[in-house]
């Protein structure tokens, strides 16, 4: 993982392998476990699963462009982001909503009088 950079330092490869973030062939993987060309990789570092198949085998750790041609990235596209309504702020102070100004408000955010509110 350190010589193709995936990881920053081999301190944080290794510690990714240990916490179990790291599978070679959906097996966990060792810090010192070899992989060979064709294996599929599955990583978790930093919140975000990337799956790598690889191409070629690196004898030093070289430049990011010559660590790009020993994998393929296969990670699917992040789903699409969903726009969320608009958010309607009440000046501090003026107390509870009435019925009215309730009704009001969800009418602007686009929420029929008798759906349930998506926080609930």
């Amino acid at each position: 993982m350190w010589a193709v950079r995936l990881a920053k330092t081999r301190s944080q490869a290794t510690a990714a392998c240990r916490a179990g973030h790291v599978r070679v062939n959906d097996a966990p993987a060792k810090a010192s476990q070899p992989v060979r060309v064709g294996d599929i990789v599955r990583t978790r570092l930093h919140a975000i699963e990337r799956i790598y198949r690889v191409t070629g085998l690196a004898t030093r750790r070289g430049s990011a462009t010559e660590a790009a041609a020993h994998f393929e990235d296969l990670t699917p596209p992040a789903p699409p982001r969903v726009e969320r309504p608009m958010t309607v702020y009440r000046d501090p102070g003026t107390g509870r909503p009435t019925k009215r100004d309730r009704r009001e408000l969800e009418k602007l955010r686009g929420r029929d009088q008798f759906e349930r509110p998506d926080d609930e």
